[in-house]
C-alpha cells in the first residue's frame, strides 16, 4: 500500500524506476574525465555507457521500454531527464566539432547517429545475440564506433 501512497500506481513506479536508470547513465557519463582530446572523450564515454548498460541490465531495458511496462499504464521515464542524457552526448559531439575533431554539422544529428549505434549494439549484447564473432565487443562494438568516428571526423 505505501507503493501506491507515494507514487499512486504501478505504472508510476516503473516510471520512477526509468528515470533513475536515466539519472543513473547521466551520472556514469558524468564521471568520465575530459581530456584535451575530445574524440577520445567520445569514446570514453561510450565505454562508460556500456559498463553502465551491463552493470544494469534491467534498469536499461526498463529505461528504454524493451521490458513492456507501458501496460501498467506508465507514461515512461521524465521527460526533461531522459533528454539530459542525450544533451549530455550532444555537448561532447558538439566540443569535439569546436575542436576540429568532427566535422562542423548538426551536433544532435551526430549525437543521434552516435547513441543509435551505441544504443543498438547494447540491445544485442544484452540479449546475446552479439556473439556473431569471436570477441564481438572489439570486433563489432569498437570498430563500429571507430568507423562512425572516421566517417565524422574532419
Amino acid at each position: 500500500m505505501a507503493v501506491y501512497t507515494h507514487f499512486g500506481s504501478m505504472g508510476a513506479v516503473v516510471d520512477a524506476v526509468a528515470t533513475e536508470g536515466f539519472r543513473r547513465l547521466i551520472d556514469r557519463v558524468g564521471a568520465v574525465e575530459l581530456t584535451d582530446d575530445p574524440a577520445a572523450d567520445l569514446l570514453a564515454a561510450a565505454v562508460a555507457y556500456r559498463e553502465n548498460a551491463l552493470q544494469n541490465p534491467h534498469l536499461y531495458a526498463v529505461m528504454f521500454g524493451a521490458i513492456s511496462v507501458r501496460g501498467l499504464g506508465g507514461k515512461g521515464p521524465d521527460a526533461e531527464v531522459a533528454y539530459a542524457a542525450f544533451r549530455q552526448l550532444v555537448a561532447l559531439v558538439e566540443r569535439a566539432m569546436a575542436a576540429g575533431r568532427l566535422r562542423p554539422g548538426d551536433g544532435k544529428a551526430v549525437a543521434a547517429q552516435w547513441w543509435s549505434a551505441l544504443h543498438g549494439y547494447m540491445m544485442l549484447e544484452l540479449a546475446g545475440m552479439d556473439q556473431v564473432v569471436r570477441d564481438p565487443e572489439h570486433h563489432v562494438l569498437w570498430q563500429l564506433m571507430e568507423n562512425l568516428l572516421r566517417s565524422l571526423s574532419t
